[in-house]
């Protein structure tokens, strides 16, 4: 029995051990529409991923009802998440983990650009306090061309990106896990909990 558990550990490290490369073309205004194609074990596994997300007009005025409904919610929520953003130990530790996954991501002919705005220029202030720092870090890496902008007079979110990647699951997942064992996370988890 425990020779057979070990020997399914060992062939799922080694299959989470071989490359993922996923290509992919996604943009978002009005709605997700794009294509991510997945590659893995030398080609043996293929996936294709369409997105579609249209708007009817009808769908557009129900949506505005329920943000109506929902902004003072939605801004409480946000005060909350942005407790644990001005936490500088919390802050250096995700800026971090992104980091270490970008670096961990081969890249070829990436190209992001993302235009973000949460509506409040204060709210948008701390966010790009993270975003910031990070757009600037990324963008200095071969093969790629990123481009992340603030929108401080309107709640925004645009998104244009085309390119290809290659990952090994086993690298991000061991990455993702440091992250959530880190003492700093839990303890901006739980402030951010006392605060709402």
């Amino acid at each position: 029995m425990l020779t057979g558990v070990l020997v399914f550990v060992l062939i799922l490290i080694a299959l989470l051990a071989v490359p993922v490369t996923i290509s992919f073309q996604i943009s978002c205004k009005q709605g997700f529409l794009g294509d991510i194609k997945l590659h893995w074990l030398l080609g043996l596994v293929r996936a294709r991923f369409p997105l579609f997300q249209s708007k009817s007009i009808s769908a557009e005025d129900d949506r505005a009802t329920q943000k109506t409904a929902h902004v003072e919610r939605l801004s409480r929520k946000r005060q909350n998440a942005f407790s644990i953003v001005r936490q500088k130990v919390f802050r250096r530790r995700v800026i971090r983990f992104i980091c270490d996954i970008w670096r961990a991501i081969k890249k070829r002919n990436v190209n992001l650009h993302v235009r973000i705005g949460l509506g409040d220029p204060a709210d948008t202030g701390q966010l790009w306090s993270v975003v910031g720092p990070v757009s600037g870090m990324l963008a200095n890496a071969n093969n790629v061309s990123i481009e992340i902008e603030p929108e401080f007079l309107a709640a925004t979110f645009e998104l244009n990106s085309s390119g290809s990647i290659r990952i090994i699951p086993l690298q991000i997942f061991s990455l993702t896990i440091g992250l959530l064992l880190s003492p700093v996370v839990w303890r901006g988890i739980r402030q951010m909990r006392a605060a709402g």
